[in-house]
């Protein structure tokens, strides 16, 4: 199994909890009430949305078909009270 990263875009909701979507996998929609929450929601997506193009016999969207392995700096979110 290879992992890959997808840029995901996090945004605070008015009402509370958090919204992530991706320019880079479309349809890439997740809300949590926490951004870690989110972002494993929006792992679960990605991997749903990667596995119904196979399926499909769709081309992955061009950002993903070259995109390198997993590797490099990564940001976390850590609360802080």
């Amino acid at each position: 199994m290879k992992e890959i990263l997808i840029a995901v875009h996090v945004e605070a909701l008015p009402e509370g909890g958090f919204l992530a979507t991706s320019d880079e996998l479309p349809g890439l929609v997740a809300q949590g009430r926490t951004v870690a929450e989110t972002m494993e929601i929006a792992q679960d997506v990605a991997r749903k949305l990667i596995e119904s193009y196979r399926e499909h016999g769709d081309e992955l969207p061009p950002s993903l078909r070259t995109a390198a392995p997993a590797s490099g700096e990564l940001h976390i979110p850590v609360s802080v009270f």
